[in-house]
């Protein structure tokens, strides 16, 4: 998750935020985007480190346009950075169990909006927030697709024996964040606790190579490969 010594520094920023919704009894935030016939199937996406920046509510526009009902929830309240120190700062004082029950308030949300079709949602997620896409389909079984982008795991391994979802995973070759050797790993506990075989796929790139905020990692034709992969997914298990 490194960051290149000439991004902006920005801590502070307000959130890319247009909704509040109740998330287990606590008032959340988010990003909600609606897909052009105004109804489709349910998406969580879940941000990087960053926050929920302008970047990320960008993704959310573009699944929309490809016919899904997509929100994403603000993990940090508000609170947007492009230091990564501070980006540091703020994924440590994200417990994992706060972050994941907010995701699940996200998805009770999610599913009771008249626009979603199904009782089932995806969830994808870059860099902390692939990390939290895996998270929250271990133990949220109306998860049904999830696509962690070079996904960060914080702490321990998931217990993934709850897992009802199929996982499509997208990992830079030369990411030193989340480096291949442990891909191995996690494929197996997936694949020996749930039953379900993880679909990890390599690209000849870095670590966020899909965020097209930042040149200085951004790979288009992995990019490219690893959105329309995605889009595929998505329509296969949640249409």
């Amino acid at each position: 998750m490194s960051d290149s010594p000439n991004t902006p520094k920005s801590a502070g920023r307000p959130a890319h935020q247009n909704i509040t919704f109740d998330s287990n009894g606590t008032p959340a935030h988010g990003y909600l985007a609606l897909p052009p016939s105004g109804r489709g199937p349910g998406v969580i996406l879940i941000q990087e480190w960053w926050g929920l920046t302008d970047h990320i509510a960008d993704v959310a526009d573009r699944l929309a346009a490809e016919g899904f009902v997509v929100l994403a929830p603000d993990l940090y309240g508000g609170r947007v950075t492009h230091d990564a120190q501070e980006a540091f700062r703020m994924m440590r004082d994200l417990p994992v169990e706060r972050g994941v029950r907010l995701l699940s308030g996200a998805v009770d949300h999610l599913l009771g909006l008249p626009e979603v079709t199904g009782d089932t949602v995806g969830a994808v997620g870059f860099c902390m927030g692939g990390g939290f896409v895996l998270y929250l389909a271990a133990q949220e079984p109306r998860v049904a697709a999830a696509v962690p982008f070079y996904g960060v795991i914080q702490g321990d391994v998931p217990d993934f024996s709850g897992l009802r979802a199929q996982i499509l995973g997208h990992y830079g070759e030369h990411d030193s964040t989340v480096p291949v050797a442990t891909l191995k790993g996690l494929h197996d506990v997936v694949q020996r606790q749930s039953g379900i075989e993880p679909d990890f796929r390599l690209y000849p790139a870095d670590h966020a190579f899909f965020n097209d905020k930042r040149p200085e990692v951004h790979d288009p034709e992995a990019s490219a490969r690893a959105w329309s992969s995605t889009l595929d997914f998505l329509r296969r298990q949640l249409v």
